[in-house]
């Protein structure tokens, strides 16, 4: 548990930690691992050799199944969003761990990734690719939120308030389920809009939560420079690095509520940090390609 004290531009009344569940590994980082561990049992249980997976060209997931499949003795299958990138693999840093780590590439238009969940789509892939393990976008479903339910611990019932980054809903369905009675759960989705309210109810057992969707800055891996300097100065303030799409916005989203009063003196607040860190040198040749600063 790293606390986060006073910085330059912030007076912090309250008490604020983070919970570094991105150091559980190097590869299979945060929330990811913690979502394959119960689906990478049930697919030794059912003798799967393969798993099946899907993703766009920065996506954390995608990164954590080839590593997984490759640690664990799996082949891995990645069904990528968008036919353009066949040829762009080499300059992708996501798309090559994933290479190098052994996963087969099927890469899809956009408008057939839609189609991902349709029973057609699934009968089509198991055609050309045979039998799989279906792991299905983000990893969410009721293994992946059994592991996410492990996150906290009994030694994180003295926190009033648990906020995560929130993405296909998993993580903070499994901490939903896990908490106390005392506690609410706060997320701050990476998608732009209120939809995934919906898909979290689905697995959620409580309803001692909210999501704070105003720190998305323009939807899923958009950003700028004010939230890539908010990065660089919490990293090097308190030496925790984040990512530019999803804890970073969960960061700067708390220190914003802490700022303008959201939450009540001395309540004690506790930020997950999910990892995504992989995603950090990909985002990078975005941003010297603008001629914006980097992420340090």
């Amino acid at each position: 548990m790293l606390k986060i004290t006073d910085n330059k531009n912030l007076k912090i009344d309250n008490q604020l930690f983070v919970k570094p569940d991105y150091l559980i590994d190097p590869f299979i980082s945060g929330n990811k691992y913690r979502k394959l561990k119960y689906n990478i049992l049930e697919a030794k249980k059912q003798d799967s050799k393969t798993l099946l997976t899907f993703g766009g060209a920065f996506s954390n997931h995608i990164a954590a199944v080839a590593a997984a499949g490759s640690r664990f003795g799996f082949q891995t299958i990645g069904v990528i969003r968008g036919e353009e990138l066949l040829n762009k693999i080499q300059g992708n840093a996501t798309l090559e761990f994933a290479q190098n780590h052994g996963m087969q590439f099927h890469f899809v238009s956009r408008e057939m990734y839609r189609e991902k969940q349709t029973d057609v789509f699934i009968e089509d892939l198991k055609k050309q690719f045979g039998d799989f393990y279906l792991i299905s976008e983000g990893g969410t479903n009721n293994l992946a939120i059994k592991g996410c339910e492990e996150i906290l611990t009994e030694q994180d019932s003295e926190f009033d308030f648990i906020t995560c980054p929130v993405g296909t809903g998993g993580t903070i369905s499994g901490l939903i389920n896990s908490s106390g009675n005392h506690q609410k759960i706060l997320g701050f989705p990476a998608l732009k809009g209120d939809f995934l309210r919906k898909d979290i109810s689905k697995f959620a057992k409580r309803d001692n939560w909210d999501l704070i969707t105003d720190f998305h800055f323009g939807g899923y891996a958009k950003i700028n420079s004010e939230l890539i300097s908010f990065i660089n100065d919490f990293k090097r303030q308190f030496n925790i690095p984040l990512d530019p799409i999803y804890t970073g916005k969960m960061a700067f989203g708390v220190f914003d509520l802490i700022k303008n009063g959201y939450f009540p003196k001395d309540a004690k607040i506790l930020m997950i940090h999910t990892g995504g860190l992989q995603g950090i040198n990909g985002m990078n040749r975005i941003l010297e390609k603008k001629n914006m600063i980097k992420i340090q």
